[in-house]
């Protein structure tokens, strides 16, 4: 009895080739792209069970420790930038968006929308990005769902990532916990990202490169945590709309106010530059790889000496303290000397950032 002779596939082009309509209509040519591409790149033992979700045991909790999930979607344009792309993104921001709760991340799970001719080495490029931001991260894809969509209804590329993390029992961490006296540290330079999507979206060539500062940063936190403990009350990561938009959020919340001090705020020169030529105030500007603490009185030496220590709050700074403000208006003293409102955003800076 001969043998049953298997079709004949031919792998995917990815140097030439591009997302078809096939691709997303759940048949032969989807199954090829999800294990020659998707699978090759996050391969895991949850992935290879070829199921429509992952199947796992909960790890052990605690008594008192509590789950955290968050979810984001990316459409950062363009899709690559300096220091960075659309893929590290997708897992870099989901995974601090569970690490803000002062949670440790677990599992993540993705959901690609691609658009119909989007070049195949191009989406590689992104996958193997993300896929590299997760082993790095220990956070790993275990599940997720591709969909395609006719060409000039995608723009390229769009990605929906959800974070499952733990947090410890003890720590409760939150943007209404702010009181009257704490400490508001930041952990590094702003506006690196928000400058380095604009630089390449618009082509403007600046004396020296600014690369996204886009990280994981739940290991700082860990650290800081660890440092501290019960002494950090609030973390946050000052995305859209910048260290100013996010202070705001956390003033709102909390029924307080803040007063910074502008000359303790780093930036780059750089991106001081950049923001100055494009008539940007950095304090608007997307951060990635930054977050703000705020801490009790007593905690903030131990928490900046351990965000110091850490290769990414290496440049972390004291920039103001939480004050008692019925109008929960954030300040600033300028290095003039003189006092501004520091208020939210308004409008948009600068659209698909993220």
């Amino acid at each position: 009895m001969k043998p049953v002779k298997k079709d004949y596939i031919r792998p995917l082009d990815i140097r030439h080739g591009c997302i078809d309509m096939g691709h997303g209509a759940g048949g032969r040519a989807a199954a090829q792209l999800i294990e020659e591409l998707f699978l090759a790149a996050f391969d895991n033992e949850f992935l290879r069970q070829g199921n429509d979700g992952a199947v796992f045991a909960p790890p052990p909790l605690p008594p008192g420790a509590r789950l955290v999930m968050a979810t984001d979607g990316h459409v950062v344009s363009p899709l690559f930038f300096p220091g960075g792309d659309v893929g590290c993104l997708s897992v870099h921001g989901t995974v601090n968006d569970v690490a803000m709760s002062g949670a440790q991340p677990l599992y993540l799970t993705a959901s690609f929308i691609l658009e119909e001719g989007f070049p195949l080495a191009d989406l590689k490029r992104i996958v193997d990005s993300m896929a590299r931001a997760a082993r790095e991260a220990g956070v790993p894809v275990i599940t997720g769902d591709t969909k395609v969509v006719e060409r000039g209804k995608g723009d390229g590329v769009f990605i929906s990532t959800t974070c499952l993390g733990v947090v410890a029992p003890g720590v409760d961490i939150a943007g209404s916990n702010a009181r009257c006296g704490d400490v508001v540290l930041l952990s590094g330079t702003i506006g690196e990202h928000g400058v380095a999507v604009l630089s390449q979206r618009e082509s403007l060539e600046f004396e020296t490169t600014i690369e996204s500062d886009t990280a994981a940063l739940h290991t700082l936190v860990a650290a800081m945590l660890q440092a501290a403990p019960g002494g950090v009350r609030v973390l946050r990561v000052p995305t859209r709309g910048g260290l100013a938009t996010t202070l705001n959020e956390i003033a709102r919340q909390s029924g307080a106010g803040m007063l910074l001090d502008e000359a303790a705020i780093p930036v780059l020169p750089q991106v001081e530059a950049a923001c100055e030529l494009l008539g940007l105030d950095s304090l608007y500007i997307a951060n990635e790889g930054k977050l703000i603490a705020v801490c009790a009185p007593e905690a903030a030496d131990a928490v900046l000496a351990a965000m110091r220590a850490h290769p990414l709050g290496q440049a972390a700074a004291r920039i103001g303290t939480v004050t008692e403000d019925a109008h929960h208006f954030v300040q600033m003293t300028t290095r003039f000397g003189g006092r501004r409102v520091v208020d939210w955003l308004s409008g948009e800076q600068l659209p698909r950032i993220c």
